[in-house]
């Protein structure tokens, strides 16, 4: 299948590039040697705007590092507050131990939306349409208590707006059990692809179907916990739930 790759997916533990070139203006992150795709750099965006969005619409991404020597891909949730991503973790994880030393652990972040599977005349052309960001850099763990709360209150509600005040805080123990890694955006570019299949010329004529399959996430009813109490309705940012 050909070019439906995310921006260049350099080992988390590479040292930062040093050829960053200027950003322009204040709307862009600065291109450097991690952030411009080897393949189809005309894709890649590097514009505040577009990384956010693709950013905040979603709420897993993979954590990329480097553990004994080999690396590792985990899933997590994450949340953005202004130009740092905070990602969720346990205080008996690896990244999450090593992020507590100074300066903290390189790592590699990354979030991909499928918006459609792109049916091409021949098998080489098939793709696929998405909006994905990497962001490259040093993740250090977040000690400072109130920023700790804020950047967990901040996790709960960039999967579900509201929810934060909307149920129990964490207690001592639930939070000296919980970890936080901060990931300035600095490194960062975003890759899209959209439109239908780039084909042959002499594959035009061809008996097979091509176009495109659109990719939704959608959400079902709510399921009640068997213990609720029938009393208890569920609130309105759950009925109308629906992701930027």
């Amino acid at each position: 299948m050909s070019d439906a790759t995310s921006p260049n997916p350099t080992a988390a533990n590479a040292p930062a590039a040093a050829n960053a070139a200027p950003s322009g203006d204040a709307g862009s992150y600065p291109r450097t040697d991690r952030t411009v795709p080897s393949r189809s750099p005309q894709r890649a965006a590097y514009d505040r705007e577009t990384v956010h969005a693709i950013l905040d619409e979603g709420y897993l991404c993979h954590l990329g590092f480097v553990r004994d020597g080999a690396p590792v891909v985990l899933p997590t949730l994450y949340a953005r507050i202004g130009e740092t991503l905070y990602v969720h973790g346990s205080t008996g994880s690896r990244p999450l131990l090593a992020g507590r030393r100074d300066p903290g652990v390189p790592v590699c972040v990354t979030v991909t939306h499928v918006d459609g599977l792109v049916l091409a005349k021949s098998a080489f052309h098939h793709s696929v349409n998405y909006r994905s960001v990497v962001v490259h850099g040093t993740a250090r763990q977040v000690t400072d208590p109130d920023l700790k709360t804020r950047a967990l209150d901040a996790l709960v509600d960039h999967v579900i707006p509201g929810r934060a005040a909307d149920c129990r805080p964490g207690n001592a123990k639930e939070l000296a059990a919980t970890a936080v890694l901060a990931l300035d955006l600095t490194e960062v570019s975003a890759k899209l692809r959209q439109g239908g299949p780039n084909e042959e010329p002499e594959d035009l004529s061809l008996p097979h179907w091509n176009g495109v399959l659109p990719v939704r996430t959608t959400y079902g009813p709510l399921v009640p916990a068997e213990d609720l109490d029938p009393a208890i309705t569920a609130p309105g940012y759950l009925t109308g739930y629906a992701r930027p």
